[in-house]
């Protein structure tokens, strides 16, 4: 009995935690309104003006007048990542088989050595990169637990802290889980929607993504450096524009004229070069180009990771006082490290100093 009366006073004092607008800004009604909370059925008296209310009894949050996704779109973005996989998968096979096609004969024909040495690192590099793909891109993002909710009796003091309510999957959703419109189910710790691996990133295949875009940036490295030096052993020959002895002070006009020559004359050369150089060159600059961009993606990702953060959740605490850990334990934590490895971090990764954002 006395329980049954908390949690009507409880439900009550839900009027005093009306929150208007997304802020926490608290303020006291004079019950216009009364409702159900969705986490525990009890009667609640809101403000008619409020748009997210707070239970007093199981701490759920309710936001009113969400509007709801069109099911068309979320069907259209599913053929999409289904098709932008198959290009992901079918471009690694091309590169793959491309540059075994155009290299290893160069290569083979320096040295048997290098080689065997140049396939063990190609078949290495090649496997790390389509396993991570297919762990990020098949494995699932990350369901949020299942919970009690719904009645009063099942639902203890503040066992719903901070939880919402999905309107699309009809359940409770986490303080730290975000619905994704693509994949029609709320994602744990959800960092954003990938395209090209078809999946969203989140709590369940969030290292996998990472160790696929460590392990794309230096395999496009190799492959950026290995078809350079291949090229360069097949290049037809330069224009030969010998420059008499100089003497004397060199001026800026003369030097200018030089490199624009010999550009000039090493394009010219291009148009001779055979089928296997074109690839090569193709191949070298996709390889630098992806490789850029696929750094500055693991280095912002690394970024949220160190301050321990997703890109999600760093969006909503831009504009909020909310002060975050920076240390380089996260990263430690987030890869699953051995305890015992810290021991092998700087001194300045181990000294415990925390960093306010």
């Amino acid at each position: 009995m006395d329980a049954a009366n908390s949690a009507t006073a409880a439900s009550s004092s839900a009027t005093s935690d009306a929150v208007k607008g997304e802020g926490n800004h608290m303020e006291s009604v004079s019950g216009d309104l009364e409702t159900n909370c969705w986490g525990c059925g009890l009667r609640v008296l809101v403000s008619r003006t409020a748009s997210v209310f707070k239970c007093g009894w199981c701490g759920a949050i309710t936001k009113q007048n969400v509007a709801r996704i069109d099911s068309n779109y979320t069907r259209f973005r599913r053929l999409r990542d289904q098709c932008f996989v198959s290009i992901v998968l079918l471009f690694m096979l091309f590169f793959t088989c491309a540059g075994m096609w155009a290299v290893n004969p160069i290569i083979f024909s320096v040295s048997y050595f290098v080689g065997l040495l140049h396939i063990t690192l190609a078949a290495i590099l090649s496997i790390s990169t389509l396993s991570s793909f297919c762990l990020a891109a098949f494995r699932s993002a990350g369901t949020p637990p299942m919970i009690l909710w719904g009645s009063y009796p099942a639902v203890g003091k503040g066992g719903l802290e901070n939880h919402t309510y999905c309107h699309f999957c009809s359940k409770p959703k986490p303080p730290r889980a975000h619905h994704c419109r693509s994949c029609g189910m709320c994602i744990l710790d959800m960092d954003h929607h990938c395209p090209f691996i078809g999946n969203c990133v989140g709590a369940g295949n969030h290292r996998p993504f990472i160790l696929f875009l460590i392990s794309t940036v230096i395999s496009t490295l190799y492959v950026a450096f290995m078809t350079s030096f291949a090229a360069l052993h097949i290049w037809p020959p330069l224009e030969d524009r010998s420059v008499s002895h100089i003497s004397g002070v060199v001026s800026t006009e003369f030097v200018y004229r030089v490199l624009k020559d010999n550009v000039l004359s090493f394009l010219r050369s291009a148009v001779f070069l055979s089928a296997r150089g074109l690839v090569l060159v193709y191949l070298f600059i996709s390889s630098v180009s992806l490789g850029i961009g696929l750094s500055v993606l693991l280095w912002q990702q690394l970024s949220y990771i160190y301050v321990g953060k997703t890109y999600l959740s760093q969006l909503s605490a831009v504009d909020s006082e909310e002060t975050t850990e920076r240390d380089c334990q996260n990263l430690v934590r987030f890869f699953d490290c051995p305890y015992n490895a810290a021991a092998y971090l700087p001194s300045y990764w181990k000294s415990g100093k925390s960093h306010r954002k």
